[in-house]
């Protein structure tokens, strides 16, 4: 299927502020993270690991912040990690 160059330049666009699309999602999934129990919270906890690893974040890395379940710590590495790394 080919694509119009309208529907190219909208995927370029998307790839061109991924990093920061990604960063956006991080930041609502961590609000979540903290209002989240039971069922719902292991359900953003995968949300935040697949969002983690398009960011290519070290597999080890997401496995310690998924095990210790601490939203706090979460957005401590986002902040020292994530955040900081594109300004």
């Amino acid at each position: 299927m080919e694509r119009t160059p309208y529907q190219n330049k909208i995927i370029k666009r998307y790839y061109d502020n991924r990093f920061e699309i990604m960063q956006q999602k991080l930041a609502e999934l961590t609000t979540d993270l903290y209002l989240a129990e039971g069922k719902k919270r292991v359900q953003v906890w995968k949300r935040i690991t697949a969002a983690l690893t398009n960011l290519d974040v070290d597999p080890l890395c997401i496995e310690r912040l998924v095990a210790s379940d601490n939203p706090s710590l979460l957005a401590e590495f986002l902040e020292k990690k994530i955040y900081k790394k594109k300004r």
